[in-house]
C-alpha cells in the first residue's frame, strides 16, 4: 500500500489538482497526494448506492476509520488510508470533517438558492483547500485568504460541473440561470479579493491554491451568458491543462 495507488486515483479523476501536486514542494507531496485522494472517496461514497441508507453507511465508514485514526489506531490496510496514516498520523482524525457535508448528497437534496451553494461549497472545498494551505506553510493569518480562493475556485468547479449535478438531483431546483450568474460573480469575487491578498501565502503554497484551468474565462462567459451551465460547459483541453500548470510551475502564480 503505497503513494502509487493514490497517485493513480488522482491523475485519471482530478487532473487538476494531480498536475497541482507535480509542482508542490518534494515534501509536501505525500500529504497533499493522500488529501486528495481521500476527498475523492469520501465524494465518491454517496455515489455507490441508489439507497440513502447504504450510501451513508458506506461514507460513515470511512468517518470511522478517520476517527479511529484520530485516536492513534492505524487503519487496515487500504490503498488510500495506509499511505494517509503514513503521511498525516493522528493528524487524520481532523480530516473526518471533509466527509460530514457529503451526507446531504447521499439524501439527493438538490440546492434551492446560491446561498446553500456557497455554504455546502464553503465546507467541502473550502475545507479541503485549508487543509492543503496549512501542509503548506499557511499559517493561521492567511486563513482569510484562503477562504476567499476556496469559494472562488470550488464554485466554479460545482459550475463545471453542474450538467452532472442536474442528473443527479444535486443542482439547482428550479434551474434558474440568474442563479448561475450569482454564484459565477460570488467566484469573481473571491478570486478578485484572494488575488489582492496574495502575498500573505508563501509561494510554497501555490499547489494548494490552484483554481484549475481557464476559471476566470468560464466564470465570465456564465456571467455574460453565453454559457448555460445547466446544459454544457466549455471542456478543457489537454493543451489548456499543461498550459496552466506551466505557468504555476514557472511563476508559483495561483491567483488571477
Amino acid at each position: 500500500m503505497t503513494l502509487e495507488a493514490c497517485t493513480e486515483s488522482l491523475r485519471q479523476h482530478d487532473p487538476d489538482r494531480f498536475g497541482a501536486v507535480l509542482v508542490a514542494e518534494p515534501q509536501d507531496r505525500p500529504a497533499l497526494v493522500t488529501l486528495y485522494a481521500l476527498n475523492l472517496e469520501v465524494a465518491r461514497a454517496p455515489f455507490q448506492s441508489a439507497e440513502p441508507m447504504l450510501a451513508e453507511m458506506r461514507l460513515q465508514w470511512w468517518v470511522d476509520r478517520l476517527e479511529e485514526m484520530g485516536r492513534g489506531t492505524a487503519p487496515p490496510l487500504h490503498d488510500v488510508l495506509t499511505p494517509l496514516w503514513e503521511a498525516w498520523g493522528a493528524e487524520a482524525g481532523g480530516l473526518a470533517a471533509l466527509a460530514e457535508p457529503r451526507r446531504r448528497d447521499c439524501e439527493r437534496q438538490p440546492f434551492a438558492t446560491p446561498d446553500a451553494v456557497a455554504r455546502y461549497v464553503e465546507e467541502t472545498a473550502g475545507q479541503l483547500m485549508w487543509l492543503a494551505a496549512r501542509r503548506c506553510g499557511a499559517t493561521e493569518g492567511a486563513r482569510e485568504v484562503v477562504a476567499h480562493q476556496a469559494r472562488g475556485a470550488g464554485l466554479a468547479a460545482w459550475l463545471r460541473a453542474l450538467p452532472q449535478l442536474q442528473a443527479v438531483r444535486l443542482g439547482l431546483e428550479p434551474a434558474r440561470p440568474e442563479d448561475a450568474r450569482v454564484l459565477a460573480e460570488q467566484a469573481r469575487d473571491g478570486l478578485r479579493m484572494a488575488a489582492r491578498m496574495h502575498r500573505k501565502l508563501p509561494r510554497r503554497a501555490a499547489a494548494a491554491l490552484y483554481p484549475g484551468p481557464r476559471v476566470p474565462r468560464l466564470l465570465s462567459e456564465i456571467m455574460a451568458g453565453r454559457t448555460d451551465p445547466f446544459e454544457a460547459t466549455t471542456a478543457i483541453t489537454p493543451f489548456q491543462r499543461r498550459a496552466s500548470l506551466a505557468r504555476l510551475a514557472l511563476t508559483g502564480h495561483w491567483w488571477r
